[in-house]
């Protein structure tokens, strides 16, 4: 069974630098699909974050109704 194929959804906040670390361990371990917010830090930029996007499944959470229909989904 793939880490991926589990039911689980991830979402990282920013709050702390520490989620930086968290985030790489993470992506090396081939986890995709992972919630990211409030806002992105400084570092991602635009280029980055699309490639991340494609690779990965980064995304930024949206709204809290729609977060949660898609992590139920």
């Amino acid at each position: 069974c793939d880490i991926n194929e589990l039911p689980l959804s991830l979402v990282l906040s920013w709050f702390e630098q520490k989620a930086i670390v968290v985030l790489l361990t993470l992506l090396s371990l081939g986890v995709k699909n992972i919630y990211t917010g409030p806002t992105a830090p400084g570092f991602l930029t635009e280029n980055l974050q699309a490639l991340l996007k494609k690779e990965f499944g980064l995304r930024p959470i949206t709204t809290v109704s729609a977060d949660l229909a898609t992590a139920l989904d």
